[in-house]
């Protein structure tokens, strides 16, 4: 069986920071459940999708968390210090922009 961690390493490694940021890895698409989508995950996303103001990622990681998210991608991402911008994929799936 052929690995492709390889990939999503040399993904991330050879995109700016905006592209991840807005597509994720695009050699490993991440699965979104719709039972993370609670009313707080979605009061969150909403409000930083609208201010542009993306310093509640990490509440947002542990609303989604308390949701029953156990994705590595979607919890690290949220968590991680950006750049977050508008188009962040995490909070396009949350607001079902994608």
């Amino acid at each position: 069986m052929f690995h492709y961690g390889w990939a999503s390493k040399l993904n991330r490694a050879h995109q700016p920071p905006v592209l991840c940021e807005i597509f994720g890895n695009t050699f490993r698409p991440t699965a979104f459940s719709p039972s993370w989508r609670t009313s707080t995950a979605f009061a969150l996303a909403s409000q930083m999708y609208e201010s542009r103001n993306f310093s509640a990622m990490p509440i947002l990681a542990d609303a989604l968390q308390d949701a029953g998210c156990d994705s590595a991608d979607v919890l690290e991402h949220c968590r991680s210090p950006g750049p977050h911008v508008r188009g962040c994929w995490v909070v396009d799936l949350i607001l079902v922009k994608q």
